[in-house]
């Protein structure tokens, strides 16, 4: 006679090993996600540091002026946060592959995953925001403040910020989108 407990075992083997992959393929995701991540925030770095542009003012004395990222204390919150979120990122795909490796420590990475890129989030999001504002008065100008239009004069340096703001926004939406992962995650686990 033939035991009926072989294919319910059956059963159970292959639905955990659909299980284990399904789990392997997602926090997959989940690295691609912090490496895509740590890829804006490194191409963000480069373009803002080398947003520099030099005008020549008046022909007959050679008045050089300068404009850098440096002159502006929004640009260099930018550029810190995009760094903070550049080696997060980096050390967070390291712990997200750990995951992989030993999932019997998922859920409290994944707790710590959203608390950490919560406050990652916030940070780049207002630097970005920040740098968004100084750039759009460089662009326009204010007359009631006394702000001329720079970037009729600094193209180069004005193309720079707006590469490396969109690059920025990018970024911001990944950090959203590891969140998302993060809790749908979590809500999955927990019995229905």
């Amino acid at each position: 006679m033939a035991s009926t407990d072989k294919p319910a075992e059956h059963e159970h083997k292959t639905t955990s090993r659909i299980g284990a992959l399904v789990s392997g393929v997602t926090y997959l995701f989940d690295v691609l996600l912090r490496f895509l991540l740590f890829a804006a925030s490194v191409v963000v770095i480069v373009v803002i540091v080398t947003s520099n542009q030099t005008v020549i003012i008046s022909v007959d004395s050679l008045e050089r002026r300068v404009k850098k990222f440096k002159h502006s204390a929004a640009f260099i919150y930018f550029l810190v946060a995009f760094c903070v979120s550049g080696l997060y990122s980096f050390l967070s795909a390291l712990a997200s592959i750990s995951i992989i490796l030993k999932p019997d420590r998922k859920l409290k990475f994944l707790l710590h995953f959203i608390f950490w890129d919560t406050l990652l989030l916030g940070m780049i999001a207002s630097a970005t925001g920040t740098a968004g504002g100084v750039a759009y008065l460089e662009l326009k100008g204010d007359e009631s403040l006394g702000l001329v239009k720079v970037c009729v004069v600094y193209n180069t340096f004005c193309s720079h910020l707006a590469g490396s703001l969109a690059v920025a926004l990018l970024g911001n939406l990944v950090v959203v989108l590891l969140i998302w992962f993060s809790a749908f995650t979590i809500y999955s686990r927990v019995p229905k």
